[in-house]
């Protein structure tokens, strides 16, 4: 069941994220509702496998910087699952540039942590 809700945080984040975000897109807009499912699901697996190797492996620069490289894993988590959305799946997932990619990181991952903090889904 935790699994289930953290899929749909991470899917109302990312519509949150289009919604908000200059320079963040998905080809056919707010309404290609199956296009934005795929993509959160890739981002959520993606979040769920490869984010906490990248956590170990940068341990020393995110201590040094007081956790603000934590952004710029969220943004390679972005960047990650755009292109595995749009070469494997042909879902146009869009990111103008790394700067869209850090702020869209940081309004996922803050609503993420709130609807999960919500729902119980953390423990």
């Amino acid at each position: 069941m935790k699994l289930v809700i953290r899929y749909l945080a991470t899917a109302v984040a990312v519509v949150a994220a289009i919604w908000i975000v200059p320079g963040i897109e998905i080809l056919g807009g707010l309404e290609d509702w199956g296009a934005i499912a795929l993509f959160s699901l890739i981002l959520a697996l993606a979040n769920m496998v490869v984010k906490p190797i990248l956590k170990v492996l940068s341990f020393p620069i995110t201590v040094l910087t007081l956790g603000l490289f934590l952004l710029v894993i969220n943004a390679a988590m972005l960047y990650l699952a755009s292109w595995v959305a749009s070469n494997v799946f042909q879902v146009e997932f869009i990111i103008e540039n790394f700067g869209s990619a850090l702020l869209a990181g940081l309004v996922i991952s803050i609503i993420v942590s709130v609807i999960n903090a919500a729902t119980g889904a953390n423990k």
